[in-house]
């Protein structure tokens, strides 16, 4: 059975910084792109970052490039997202996912963990 289960969430002052991480289990990953996505109440679930495989493919949300970075370790089938900077606006339940290279859409998500950001 493959699960994903994000860790690191928490209440954190405004310009503070957090570290997600989610491990993955039941499967191999290889050649999965490995993502996070948020969602605060009232609004629909956006895609924050995303990252190949190798690593050597990257995408954010404009509105965190420079202050959140995806990173993947494949030894450990986990990825992770540092956010710095954050601000009340970040606030929202963070998910990570998994899709297969080739696939559109994601296919495996975690449970989500709560980011609370306090001005």
């Amino acid at each position: 059975q493959v699960q994903l289960v994000e860790s690191g969430g928490g209440l954190v002052q405004a310009g503070g910084s957090l570290r997600l991480s989610c491990a993955a289990s039941g499967r191999t990953f290889s050649n999965y792109v490995r993502a996070w996505f948020r969602q605060a109440p009232g609004k629909e679930r956006e895609f924050l970052a995303a990252i190949s495989w190798s690593g050597g493919t990257i995408s954010y949300l404009d509105s965190v490039k420079g202050r959140f970075t995806i990173s993947r370790d494949n030894a450990k089938n986990t990825v992770y997202l540092q956010m710095n900077s954050l601000k009340p606006e970040d606030t929202a339940v963070y998910y990570c996912a998994a899709r297969y290279i080739s696939r559109r859409e994601y296919e495996y998500w975690g449970q989500g963990t709560q980011v609370t950001v306090s001005s």
